[in-house]
C-alpha cells in the first residue's frame, strides 16, 4: 500500500526533529562534561592526581558519606 504524501511528509519531519534533538542533547553533555572537568581540575585535583582519579575519589567519598548516613 502506498503511503500517502501527509505520511511521508510527516516522517520526514519527526527524523529531522530528533536528529535535532540529539545534536542539542550531546552539545549539552559536551559543554557541561567541559565545565565539569575544568571545576574538579582547578579546585578539588589533589597534587599530582588527574581529573579522572580526582572524579573517582569524590564518588567513593560521596558513597562513603551517604553509607555513614543510613547507619545514623
Amino acid at each position: 500500500m502506498a503511503k500517502s504524501k501527509l505520511v511521508k511528509a510527516n516522517e520526514k519531519i519527526a527524523e529531522k526533529v530528533t536528529t535535532g534533538y540529539k545534536k542539542i542533547e550531546e552539545g549539552t553533555v559536551r559543554g557541561f562534561t567541559k565545565i565539569s572537568d575544568t571545576f574538579i581540575d582547578q579546585f578539588l585535583t589533589r597534587e599530582g592526581e588527574s581529573v579522572e582519579e580526582a572524579k573517582c575519589r569524590l564518588n567513593e567519598e560521596q558513597r562513603q558519606r551517604e553509607e555513614n548516613r543510613k547507619r545514623v
